[in-house]
C-alpha cells in the first residue's frame, strides 16, 4: 500500500460525496457482506462507545467510516473478503494497545485519559495514510465546533478514527495470493 498523493485522497472523497443513496447503501451491503465482523466494529460497537461521550459525534465517526470504505476501495480495490481470511478480524483485535484498552475503561479523570491519548498517538505516528487521517481529524473538529457539548468527545473520536484507519490500512495492506 503506498501513502495516497493529495490528488489521490481528493479523487477519492469527491468519490465518496457523490454517491447517491441507493450506491451508497449497495456499498455499505457489500461491505458488511465482504467484512462483517469489521462492519458491525465500525457501525456498532465504536459508535456506541462514542455516543457515551456524546451521540452527535457518533454519528460524525459513522459518516467518516462510510467515506473511508469509500476512499480505500477507490484508491486500493474491493475490500478482501472476510472468507479469504476469518481470524483478521481476531488478530487486529490482539494488535490494539493496551493504552487503547485503556482508553475504552474509561480511567478515572480526565487528565489521565489525555495522557493515555497522547501517549497511543504517539505511540503510532508511523503509519501510512497520514493525510486521511488528518482531514478525518480536520472534520471531526470542525463539527465539533458547532456544539460545545460535542468538544469533550473529539480527542476520544480522533483517536478511534486512527484506530479504524490502522485497521483500513492492514485490511488493504494484503499481499495478493496468486
Amino acid at each position: 500500500m503506498h501513502e495516497l498523493t493529495e490528488r489521490e485522497l481528493y479523487q477519492a472523497l469527491e468519490y465518496a460525496k457523490s454517491l447517491d443513496e441507493d450506491s451508497g447503501k449497495r456499498l455499505m451491503s457489500q461491505f458488511e457482506m465482504d467484512q462483517p465482523l469489521l462492519f458491525q466494529t465500525l457501525f456498532g460497537v465504536f459508535p456506541g462507545i462514542i455516543a457515551e461521550q456524546n451521540q452527535d459525534m457518533a454519528h460524525l465517526f459513522m459518516d467518516l467510516c462510510f467515506e473511508l470504505i469509500c476512499v480505500y476501495q477507490k484508491a486500493f480495490g474491493e475490500t478482501p473478503k472476510f472468507a479469504d481470511d476469518p481470524t483478521w478480524m481476531e488478530r487486529q483485535a490482539v494488535l490494539v494497545d493496551a493504552e487503547f484498552l485503556s482508553l475504552m475503561q474509561k480511567p478515572p479523570g480526565e487528565q489521565s485519559r489525555i495522557k493515555l491519548q497522547a501517549h497511543f498517538l504517539k505511540h503510532h505516528k508511523n503509519m501510512p495514510q497520514l493525510g486521511l487521517l488528518k482531514f478525518m481529524n480536520e472534520s471531526i473538529d470542525e463539527f465539533a465546533s458547532y456544539s460545545t457539548q460535542r468538544v469533550a468527545a473529539i480527542e476520544f473520536t480522533q483517536t478511534m478514527m486512527l484506530v479504524v484507519v490502522k485497521l483500513f490500512n492492514s485490511l488493504f495492506d494484503k499481499p495478493v495470493i496468486h
